[in-house]
Formats: structure tokens, sequence, C-alpha cells
């Protein structure tokens, strides 16, 4: 327009159109009003009635300024109540005015204060729920937690599968199984002050817990830290990661195509593989921050809990509400035990007896049972009749199939007679070394609505091991070696 106007000192409008490159009609329109276009424009009214302006000033805003945590949908569902004209369409519009006036008049929200991290300073622990990712073992639904642990500055994850809750066990071991495959170790570690773990203890047993994490830290030296009780973004350098992880898991799982896995350790596996692709995009900060890193020391330091039980007259032991079967010749005796997040070491003194998989008591308050039908099978050869009626009778065979045919046996049989037959299979499984071989056949026993046949069993999975004759190896003296070394030497001479 500054340029039309230079050139219609001299010429029309046309002309002068033509020089500044618009269109006649705009230097005409022009002519009559000097406004720029964009001056040109009024201020838009509404097109419709406001549905609010009733009741927003003398009923919202009394709520919003009463309470400030109130939603909006909770606000709109009020103002229908009071008002059953409002149309369900006004929705958005007390959305957009309610945050339009928290903007003006709201309350001061928490202000995230961005922190510049530091090589070798912090590193960071937590633990996220992965339950709903529906893994399963085995086809037994799988419920876990992952314990996180990540380093600040670079990047750097580890992760490691727990199968119980938030316990300084699962702390411990997972983030010593961190630092060692890190080497090293940073200044400074902080955590959610394990909340869930000092739930339900008394002041005694947190205090303890207290003394053994600052005691972890204190063997690699790194100043525990916390942060605020509720306050999670002050834990964001992991609880972000808590997110990508667990969608990169879930990713995984939809192009792996099942989320079944043969065993538990398959299933780490998996995880690990996973942990490790996402440090690889990370290698050259991690690689970065390993030299500021402080070196580990010479070995690793508890991570466990230790307790001392006592082999009763059932065959086992109960601790933390979970019963474990062991030989019956430890009857009597007081083992030491290591408790892990997933395992139980059994000791008489110093000797590892045995590694049994730890068992959690449910909610409901009753006992748990972890039995192997293997430490009681001679004695049930004995008392068969205990089958019937045994505690523990489901935990005792080690596949659906045993307890499928035990039932199947109930039905078609005398209770006396199903219990010894049921017996004699589990120790046809325990001595043919066949627990796999067996359960296979019973199925089809099951699928065939027949009984199985325990002499057809027998001579399937023989020879019986008391049949085998005894072999008898005569050990030559061995002065008859040095009658042979001397003939030896004499001959060649």
């Amino acid at each position: 327009m500054r340029l039309y106007m230079t050139f219609r000192q001299t010429d029309g409008p046309a002309v002068s159109a033509a020089k500044a490159a618009i269109s006649p009609a705009t230097a005409y329109r022009f002519e009559h009003d000097h406004r720029l276009p964009s001056l040109q424009k009024g201020v838009r009214g509404r097109r419709r009635p406001d549905p609010l302006a009733d009741f927003f000033d003398a009923e919202v805003v009394p709520m919003l300024s009463a309470a400030p945590g109130l939603r909006a949908v909770a606000v709109f569902d009020e103002m229908q109540r009071r008002h059953p004209d409002l149309s369900a369409g006004a929705r958005r519009t007390l959305e957009r005015r309610i945050r339009s006036w928290r903007a003006l008049y709201g309350a001061d929200q928490e202000v995230i204060f961005r922190q510049v991290q530091e090589p070798g300073r912090m590193g960071l622990s937590d633990f996220t729920d992965m339950a709903d990712l529906g893994v399963t073992v085995a086809g037994q639904r799988l419920d876990h937690r992952l314990y996180h642990f990540r380093l600040a500055y670079s990047g750097f994850e580890h992760a490691h599968v727990i199968l119980g809750g938030e316990s300084y066990v699962a702390l411990a071991e997972g983030l010593q199984n961190a630092l060692w495959a890190l080497g090293g170790a940073p200044l400074e570690h902080r955590s959610d002050s394990l909340s869930a773990a000092f739930r339900n203890l008394d002041l005694d047993a947190r205090l303890d817990l207290t003394r053994r994490y600052d005691a972890l830290c204190a063997h690699y030296g790194m100043q525990p830290t916390r942060n605020n009780r509720g306050v999670a973004h002050e834990n964001g350098a992991i609880e972000s990661a808590h997110g990508h992880l667990r969608k990169a898991i879930h990713d995984a799982l939809l192009m792996r195509g099942t989320g079944d896995f043969d065993d538990l350790a398959g299933y780490r596996r998996f995880v690990d593989e996973i942990v490790s692709r996402k440090n690889a995009h990370h290698v050259k900060r991690i690689e970065a921050e390993r030299p500021a890193l402080q070196p580990l020391p010479g070995q690793r330091t508890c991570d466990h809990e230790e307790a001392l039980v006592t082999v009763t007259s059932s065959g086992g032991f109960t601790l933390k509400k979970v019963f474990y079967t062991v030989p019956s010749r430890l009857i009597g005796h007081r083992l030491r035990v290591w408790l892990y997040d997933d395992r139980l070491e059994v000791f008489i003194g110093a000797t590892l007896l045995m590694t049994l998989t730890r068992g959690r008591a449910p909610g409901t308050g009753k006992r748990a049972h972890i039995v192997d039908y293997r430490h009681v099978i001679h004695a049930l050869r004995r008392k068969p009749m205990a089958l019937l009626n045994l505690v523990y009778r489901d935990q005792l065979f080690p596949r659906d199939a045993y307890r499928l045919t035990f039932d199947r046996l109930l039905e078609k049989m005398p209770e006396a007679s199903a219990c010894r037959l049921m017996v004699s299979l589990l120790a046809l499984a325990h001595e043919r070394g066949c627990e796999a071989e067996l359960a296979t056949l019973l199925s089809a026993d099951l699928a065939a609505a027949q009984l199985p046949d325990l002499a057809a069993l027998r001579a399937r999975f023989a020879p019986d091991p008391a049949t085998l004759p005894d072999v008898v190896v005569h050990l030559t003296p061995l002065v008859d070696y040095d009658q042979l070394l001397g003939v030896s030497r004499g001959e060649a001479a």
C-alpha cells in the first residue's frame, strides 16, 4: 500500500495498482477507505448465547476458589444437576472457561527446577510394577516388579526381575548387580525411602532396615539420599525412564508374539537384552562417565536376610508363613537360611545343603507351601492314606497331570486304592527319573478316560533300580604295579 501511494502521486488508481502489483479492485477499495485490511476487521462477537452466563461467576467461581483442586468434569456434573437444561455440549466450553480462570486467578503450581548432572555423581534406584504386561512363565501368570537402576548423567540402566515386593533384599541384590555390571559406583545413591519395605514394620525393624541400607551404601562408598515422600519428580531421572522401559518391554513382547516363557531365567534374559539395547544408544556417554566412578570393593556385601529354623516332624520348616519341605534326615536339626528375593539357600553349619524356590504367603493370612514330593515320597509309601487329607496335597503333585489323575482315581476307585496307586505313581516318577514322560502318559490316559496301568508303566520305565545287580570291583594291590615296573626295567637293561 505504501508503494501504491507513492505511484498514486503521479498516476491514476489503475496504473498505480499495476505498478504496485495489486489488483485495481483493491486499489479502488483503498481509495474509499485508507485503513489497512488488517485494521478493517472488527472484533468478533458471540454467534450464539453464552450457556454459562447465568451461573459461572455466581456458582462456578466460588467453587473453584473454595476447592482449587476440583476437576472440571466434577464441576460440570454439579452444574447439570443444578441446571437440568444445561446441554452436554457445553462441557468443553466450561473446561476452557475454567482453564482460563485458573490461568488468571488460580493458585501457584509446583515448579520443576532442572538440574545439571555431573559425571559419576548420582545413581538412582526405584521399583516399577510389571504385572499388567501379562507375562506368563510355563503358562502361569507372573506377578512381578522390576528393580530399576539408572545413572543420572549417562543414562546407564540396569533392571532385575523381582518376584516379591519392594524390600531391602530386592534392593541390595539389584543394586549390587547393577554396580558390578557397570564396573564402578557413583558418589551418591538416591531412592524413594523404600516406603513399601517400611510398611507394617515396627520401630526396631525400621531402624534395622535403615542401618543395613546405610551399611550397603558405605560398603561401596556411596552417600545415601532419599527424595521427599510423595514428591515423585525429585526422582525424575528414573521415574520418567520407567515409562520408556515398560514401553520397550511391551513392544518387544508384541513383536515376539507371545508373553509366555519356558522359565523365569528365559524372561530375565529377555529383559536383560532389552536393557542392553537401550544402553547401546548411550555407549559414548557411559564410557565417558566410567572414569569418574568410584572403584568397586574387593567383594559384594550381604544381599540377603538370614534366619535360623528348626526342621519339625512334618519334614520341613516354616519361614515367613511359608512351609518348605526338606529331606527327612534333617528332622530335629537347626538350619541357617539365607533368604533372597527368589530363592532360599539352606545351610547346616557352614555347609550349603540345597537351594529352594522362595514362596510367598497369600494376603488372606493363610500359609503357603513349597513342597518337593521327593522329600516325603518314602514316608508316603509307608502311609499312603496320608495323601487323602494332606494339608499340602495340591502342592505335592509336581505337574497338573498328577493332580488330575488323583482326582480321577478318587472318582473311580475306593479311597485306599486310589491313594496307594497315586503314591506308587509318584514313587515311579522319582525312582525312575521319568517325571515329565510319566506326566505325558497320564495326560493321555485322562484324555482317553481310562485309568493308568501301573504294571505297564513300570515295564515301560524299566529297569527297576532295586533289581539291578550289584557290581563288585576288586582293586589290584599297588605292589603288583611295582612288580610290573621292575620287570620292565630289567628287560630294558
